[in-house]
């Protein structure tokens, strides 16, 4: 959505963190079923109160898609004391700011204050929570929000469709194998009591978890949690069941074409475990070790040595049920997509004959420690952290530890799952294509 940003010189104070600095948190639960993490951190005056829900496109039915993500929106149209149009004049009027954000697997709402302000945030994410306004105007007002929306971000952006395309093809039961935005004439066609009702079922305490982050006295902050957020009735309980596809065994081709590019792409996709699973970590240093920086294999190969790519990527993108593991390359004047293919395969085929070299290994740890110390370096780093270890991997000890997964991993690990899934016959091949004025 519209990032709703002001610009606050006391943002620059939050602190970072050094590889060794632990985080500490605690995490209880509520009467109703919220769960809350508090994390302490006073060496900035600066909190953050930002509350996830475990709702995301994945739980829409099929001919209404795109509703986690209008509710993304929808949810700042106002409440019963929050007038509409409010709700922003608020967060900046009080030095604040902030924004949200949906996926496939759950939405997140945040606040960033002065800490003189943690109550605000707490009242106005409980208002969020408990006294929502849907009406029809807030609903038709969104509706043309997100249409904008996706006009700028999928429709009119340079292959901004690959990744629909992508899933089209490697996903044929479950929800994944839709857009996160969703389509536009599924939210044209639903009802204003569709919207309550996909709001009372998913924006419950029970389906949710409060993180408020930086600097808090937790005692005082529990009794403003327990004030604003403790009285909440407890929402229906989710029945949520894992829709499991059949294995991929035949090369599936696909050709997509997109009227704002110029240049093909060629995209070869797999689907991979979800995220929680340890092969996806591997998967992710594979990703690392074949594309991550200008030194990487691909990189080096198709682009520096052969120039035979503008551009070469492998990447993981792991979600709660199952990843996508994708190989990109743009081509460099007349080399031939199958061409392109075939070098990235060579690369693949090695790792899964070959070990990687120690000093690449060791290259990509350090890439590892780097991001895992950068992902936890501010107070907003930390608080979604928490809450994404906690609601989706259901390990929040992992916002400390993770890192011991990736350091855990071996060569010969990184061989073996190559085998495992990076295989033609487990594959789609994607031939992304510019649209021409006749198709």
């Amino acid at each position: 959505m519209r990032k709703y940003v002001i610009a606050l010189s006391f943002l620059a104070l939050v602190s970072t963190l050094s590889f060794a600095q632990k985080v500490d948190f605690e995490l209880y639960t509520l009467g109703n079923g919220m769960d809350v993490i508090l994390h302490q951190d006073n060496t900035a005056p600066v909190v953050i109160t930002a509350v996830m829900y475990h709702v995301g496109a994945k739980d829409e039915q099929p001919d209404r898609t795109g509703m986690a993500h209008f509710f993304e929106h929808l949810l700042f149209e106002g409440t019963q004391n929050i007038e509409r149009g409010e709700w922003f004049k608020i967060v900046s009027s009080n030095g604040g700011s902030n924004n949200a954000n949906t996926t496939d697997d759950r939405t997140y709402y945040y606040e960033i204050f002065p800490s003189n302000n943690v109550e605000l945030g707490l009242w106005m994410e409980s208002e969020r929570l408990l006294h929502p306004i849907i009406n029809q105007i807030g609903v038709d007002t969104q509706n043309e929000v997100v249409k904008e929306e996706k006009r700028l971000r999928v429709d009119n952006q340079p292959y901004g469709n690959i990744l629909v395309e992508i899933k089209k093809l490697i996903f044929d039961k479950h929800p994944y194998k839709g857009t996160t935005i969703g389509e536009m004439e599924h939210l044209d066609a639903a009802t204003l009591d569709e919207f309550k009702a996909f709001n009372k079922k998913f924006y419950s305490p029970n389906n949710a978890a409060l993180v408020v982050a930086g600097d808090i006295d937790i005692v005082e902050v529990k009794k403003m949690i327990d004030k604003y957020f403790g009285s909440i009735p407890r929402g229906e309980e989710l029945v949520r069941t894992k829709i499991e596809e059949d294995p991929i065994t035949e090369t599936i081709k696909g050709t997509a074409y997109d009227p704002n590019i110029q240049i093909p792409a060629m995209i070869a996709a797999y689907r991979t475990p979800g995220q929680k699973e340890r092969d996806s970590y591997v998967l992710n240093m594979i990703s690392s070790y074949l594309s991550g920086g200008k030194s990487s294999v691909l990189y080096k190969k198709l682009v520096d040595e052969q120039k035979q790519a503008l551009a070469v990527q492998a990447v993981n993108i792991s979600q709660e049920h199952y990843g996508t593991y994708a190989l990109f390359a743009i081509p460099l004047g007349d080399v031939e997509l199958s061409t392109l293919l075939a070098e990235i395969d060579e690369e693949v085929e090695k790792l899964k004959t070959d070990l990687i070299s120690e000093r690449d290994f060791q290259k990509i740890q350090n890439q590892f420690e780097n991001n895992f110390v950068s992902s936890n370096s501010s107070i907003a780093g930390i608080a979604g952290s928490l809450a994404t270890y906690h609601m989706l991997y259901g390990d929040i000890n992992l916002i400390n530890n993770e890192l011991d997964i990736y350091t855990s991993i071996t060569r010969e690990e990184m061989r073996e799952v190559a085998r495992k899934y990076l295989n033609k016959n487990q594959r789609a091949e994607l031939q992304y294509l510019p649209k021409k004025d006749e198709q």
